[in-house]
């Protein structure tokens, strides 16, 4: 070793340490109460059998023949999920490509280039807006993620009505990425004509919708996929590990939000310079529901009434609660209330911009809460209190000890675990195990669902949960958020919306299937 340099060892620290009154002894002190730290939470892991740093492996493509897409709504969503199958724009990749070079962080590009080839092609699309589908074309043409391509292939055909797309014989399968008040009609006839299904959340507009849709799926024996994305969330999975070891405790309150402030949260949207009469087919965008002189702001922000979706409880609601159905198996709720009002956005919507939905489940003996607000950014994380421990369920994934906990008591009293730090840390990516959290890992803890982690790689949840779909049609198997999910996220969302619009306590009759 070169003599200017020297190899300090955790002695030499003590040593140093020590040297220093009062504050050597102190320093010394926590030195060793967090190397305890460290170790008690290794061995808690080994005793409760769990491997949090075991990543998952990469799903592999599913041998068998390519399968050909068509996608029904182009729009916003839907070119998220075009992307996440592995087709972006030329200009979408252009712009990733150079703010890439701008800034090494922004690893738009780097992501998307990396992602697997899902052995797909696209073969249909359509959109009601010619804007969305002539970008959708040219989209679903990038086969080789060019930045230059300029021509549409002559596999990729429009269609202006998604009957005909479904009646093509070279389609397989069909993502459906409309408004809500579009799902359960399109899911059935996808259904009816053999097509299997990825369609976004919210499942349905109205309840009745929801028996309808999950009768001709099960009927049709055809793959189904719910869009929520976070059931490929790593955390999310560690998150179940721990519940079903028993570390929190017995569970008795869960409470979940969600928090945005700025237009583009509140559904209020951008409205395209092209749209009009002749580029919109708007009677078809009508036909199931009230008609509606032409409106380019119904249009584009159609979450803001009845007519089209359920506003809070169909979109952000549902998210948090598959969330927590997939770790706790939580199922309909019993009952719900719910209450909220338009209180920031006086723009002409019916939905609420402030929205709190209580579900009981008497036979778990568990309460679990929802509350937004559109006006006001503070973040709000999922939560899951137990007797013995409290689960800040994110992306980074924290369990911290409660001072009252009679699991833990001996830890608690011999401070070797405190209510104030995690005694569980499981942040995706990682590959060691922190008895603590740092202020840099909080820092750093995600707030959304746009990217989770497989052995260490940054790797798109929407990616993810196309590719299990994909991967259950060549399979012949349901994959996780199958119809039956599908079904239990519906209802419990519009036992909330029928709560809140009928001011009344609903309660669901598990036995009969029926809202009373």
């Amino acid at each position: 070793m070169d003599d200017n340099k020297r190899s300090y060892s955790r002695r030499d620290i003590v040593k140093t340490l020590a040297t220093v009154p009062v504050l050597g002894a102190f320093a010394y002190a926590l030195l060793k109460k967090t190397d305890y730290q460290k170790q008690h939470s290794f061995n808690m892991a080994d005793e409760l059998g769990l491997k949090l740093y075991d990543d998952p492996e990469p799903a592999s493509i599913s041998n068998g023949q390519t399968i050909r897409l068509g996608i029904i709504g182009a729009g916003g969503r839907g070119r998220y999920l075009l992307e996440a199958a592995g087709f972006a724009h030329p200009n979408t990749l252009k712009h990733w490509y150079e703010q890439a070079q701008l800034n090494s962080s922004d690893t738009r590009y780097g992501d998307f280039i990396e992602q697997d080839d899902l052995n797909i092609e696209i073969r249909g699309v359509c959109d009601i807006f010619d804007v969305n589908a002539k970008e959708a074309l040219l989209s679903c043409s990038n086969q080789e993620k060019s930045t230059e391509l300029n021509e549409v292939s002559s596999k990729v055909k429009r269609y202006t009505d998604y009957r005909d797309l479904l009646a093509a014989a070279d389609i397989d399968a069909v993502i459906i990425a409309t408004p809500d008040h579009w799902h359960a009609q399109m899911g059935i006839d996808a259904a009816k004509a053999g097509k299997h299904i990825y369609i976004e959340k919210g499942l349905t507009r109205t309840i009745e919708e929801a028996f309808a849709l999950r009768k001709a799926v099960k009927e049709s024996g055809v793959v189904f996929q719910l869009g929520h994305q976070g059931r490929q969330t790593a955390s999310f999975k560690k998150a179940k590990q721990l519940v079903d070891k028993n570390v929190l405790g017995k569970i008795s309150l869960i409470e979940v939000c969600t928090n945005r402030n700025d237009p583009n949260g509140a559904w209020v949207y951008p409205i395209h310079p092209d749209a009009n009469e002749q580029t919109i087919d708007w009677q078809q965008f009508i036909e199931p529901t009230n008609n509606h002189p032409f409106s380019a702001e119904r249009f584009f922000r159609w979450r803001c009434w009845w007519d089209y979706g359920t506003g809070l409880a169909g979109d952000l609601l549902t998210h948090e609660y598959d969330a927590i159905n997939q770790v706790m198996q939580l199922g309909i709720p019993h009952s719900a209330v719910a209450s909220g009002g338009i209180y920031f956005y006086k723009d002409g919507r019916e939905v609420p911009d402030v929205f709190q939905a209580v579900f009981e489940y008497p036979e778990r003996d568990l309460t679990f809460m929802y509350s937004a607000s559109l006006a006001n950014d503070h973040y709000r994380g999922k939560v899951l209190m137990g007797h013995d421990a409290t689960m800040k369920m994110e992306n980074v994934l924290e369990v911290y000890p409660d001072n009252r906990s009679t699991q833990y008591r001996k830890q608690l009293d011999a401070g070797l675990i405190s209510p104030d730090k995690p005694m569980i840390t499981y942040q995706p990516g990682k590959n060691s195990l922190d008895g603590y959290s740092s202020a840099t890992e909080q820092y750093f803890a995600s707030r959304g669902l746009l990217y989770t982690h497989v052995k260490g790689k940054r790797v798109n949840t929407a990616h993810l949960h196309i590719k299990e779909w994909l991967n259950g049609i060549r399979s012949n198997k349901q994959p996780s958020c199958d119809i039956h999910q599908a079904f239990e996220e519906a209802v419990t969302a519009h036992m909330a919306t029928i709560a809140y619009r009928e001011n009344r306590k609903v309660y669901w009759d598990a036995d009969k299937e029926q809202l009373i």
